[in-house]
């Protein structure tokens, strides 16, 4: 091709090109754009718009309330649209206000988040993850996270109205943008908090929100700064729990007790706003003066009664009831009883006063002591067995004590005690009576006459000595030991750990009922003709003896080696004096 030729091929390409972007624009407008117009009518939901093509455009009535436009149009008003198409099949501009006003908004929110401003928007739907926001035409991602500083359960409160967001970030080629509501709050509440730490002084009063509660106290939001309002500052009276009087969200009054400058903390009060009951309480309750009460909790150790409100005392358990000490306080009373007390103590100072509920009924042991005196002889039920004796039901629900030593002249106490079963009746004398102490002790044994040697020892008994070793006749045999006939009128109980010095022979069924045993005498109580012995006690005697004599410890011998050793050796001396 020539070059003439070439160069009218260009200058077409060149009119064909223009020809084809003027049928693209019409006086400056083109496609993508945002452009004006005028309102020509308006029909039911359609707006029609004249801007300046061969055709009108028409915009759907809806889309001037995006936003929060205005919907009363009227025929001659100028507004702004954007230009999707020139002309479509029908001939008809294609227009959009919806993307107009999203246009205009993008412009305007990528300044607002170049320089870091704030954008006011409203929230109008939820969505997976968050909420969605009006921004001036544009609609904004809001997450679930960024709603406010703290979880919030309902948002309700928050949408439909209009407040300031931050931008965090924006992708218009996606037309992806993402707001927060709480980096808004949290730079006004920085903003909140320097301003009142500059003004924050003990013994000022605040309003606050309770923003968290724990088992020592809740976490007091006083709009910028948290403060401690601890459990026992929350009322004068005694409170187990903060849930007791207070809950997430609720608005209350405190008192700054406490402000530290250098660690910014604030510690709260809410019951400083109150009266002190306590400042009177040292003229009210006077030791020994009796009240009623309201029972408001109950421990191990004993119950709380309420005074008066803010004012509670503890009764001790042993102060509960006269009889019934082993008992838990909760058999004995209730939360909510009202029962009648006396004051015992009180210490202003610690905001403590022990009470009595006992005191308040008569004391039975003082009862029982005026109608009976030491050396009377009572019948009582046995009520308990112990090791070291039977406990005996009196008169009062009170119980009297039989030490196993006076059940029984002949018999030990270990002995004498296996004869008796809970339940049974049983009479007993009198011994000591002691109304502080509540103690009442009694004897059966004094029901009769001691044996002839018992009190002066007798010759018998006066031969038995401690330490001595002494030849006895078993006569009984136990699963736990067995019994030895010491002297006519003394047995003796050996323990089963006492019958031998090695553990596999301490078996009592190793001895017969008439087998004779020595044994050791450890024990001796003339007064109770008790004499304690041990079959171990003088095997290890022996031992001991043996190891001395003829040898070591650390040698592997046995104790038969040994004694055979020393048999031995006196056989040859005998027969050497020969």
């Amino acid at each position: 091709m020539s070059q003439t030729a070439n160069a009218y091929a260009n200058v077409e390409i060149e009119d064909f090109g223009a020809l084809f972007e003027e049928s693209q624009t019409t006086g400056g407008k083109s496609e993508g754009s945002v452009v004006k117009g005028i309102i020509v009518a308006i029909e039911k939901d359609v707006v029609i718009i004249d801007v300046g093509m061969k055709s009108e455009g028409r915009v759907p009535l809806r889309e001037f309330s995006v936003g929060g436009g205005n919907a009363e149009l009227r025929p001659g008003d100028e507004v702004e649209v954007y230009l999707e198409k020139i002309e479509n099949k029908n001939g008809e501009a294609i227009l959009s206000r919806e993307k107009a006003l999203r246009e205009e908004a993008w412009v305007k929110l990528e300044k607002a988040c170049a320089n870091s401003e704030r954008v006011d928007g409203v929230i109008f739907g939820r969505v997976k993850g968050g909420f969605t926001v009006d921004i001036q035409g544009a609609v904004a991602f809001l997450p679930g996270s960024q709603v406010d500083i703290r979880p919030i359960r309902d948002v309700t409160p928050l949408m439909h109205i209009s407040q300031p967001f931050q931008i965090l970030k924006m992708d218009r080629k996606r037309g992806n943008i993402v707001v927060s509501r709480r980096a808004v709050l949290e730079e006004s509440r920085v903003e909140a908090r320097n301003d009142l730490l500059g003004k924050i002084i003990e013994g000022q009063v605040l309003d606050g929100i309770v923003k968290n509660i724990t088992d020592y106290g809740a976490f007091i939001d006083m709009g910028g700064i948290d403060g401690l309002l601890h459990v026992t500052d929350i009322s004068w009276r005694r409170i187990s729990h903060p849930t007791e009087i207070l809950s997430i969200g609720q608005t209350i009054k405190v008192m700054v007790t406490k402000f530290d400058q250098a660690t910014k903390r604030v510690s709260l009060g809410m019951k400083q706003l109150e009266a002190n009951p306590w400042q009177e309480a040292a003229e009210k309750y006077n030791v020994g003066t009796k009240l009623s009460g309201k029972i408001t909790n109950i421990t191990d150790y004993g119950a709380f009664v309420e005074l008066e409100p803010g004012i509670e005392g503890l009764v001790h358990v042993s102060e509960i009831s006269w009889v019934k000490k082993s008992a838990h306080p909760s058999k004995l009373v209730s939360v909510s009883q009202e029962v009648n007390v006396v004051v015992l103590d009180i210490d202003v100072s610690k905001h403590r006063i022990s009470l009595g509920m006992k005191q308040c009924e008569e004391n039975p042991w003082a009862s029982y002591a005026d109608k009976v005196k030491v050396g009377d002889v009572i019948e009582g039920e046995i009520r308990n067995i112990t090791d070291f004796g039977l406990f005996v039901g009196l008169e009062g629900d009170i119980d009297g004590l039989i030490h196993h030593s006076d059940l029984s002249w002949t018999e030990s106490g270990d002995q004498a005690i296996k004869n008796y079963k809970k339940g049974e009746m049983i009479k007993a004398k009198i011994l000591a009576i002691d109304i502080e102490k509540e103690r009442i002790s009694l004897g059966v044994k004094q029901l009769s006459e001691a044996p002839a040697n018992a009190e002066k020892g007798g010759e018998e008994f006066t031969d038995v000595q401690k330490g001595a070793t002494v030849t006895c006749t078993v006569t009984e045999i136990h699963d736990d030991g067995i019994t030895v006939k010491v002297a006519d009128d003394i047995t003796s109980f050996i323990k089963k750990s006492e019958i031998a010095r090695e553990r596999q022979d301490q078996r009592p069924d190793r001895f017969a009922v008439g087998d004779r045993v020595d044994v050791k005498v450890v024990s001796v109580d003339k007064s109770t003709r008790k004499v304690g012995v041990s079959i171990k006690a003088l095997e290890m005697d022996d031992h001991k003896k043996a190891i001395s004599e003829y040898g070591s410890e650390n040698s592997g011998a046995s104790l038969g080696d040994i004694l055979g050793a020393a048999l031995s050796a006196a056989s040859e001396g005998k027969k050497s004096k020969k």
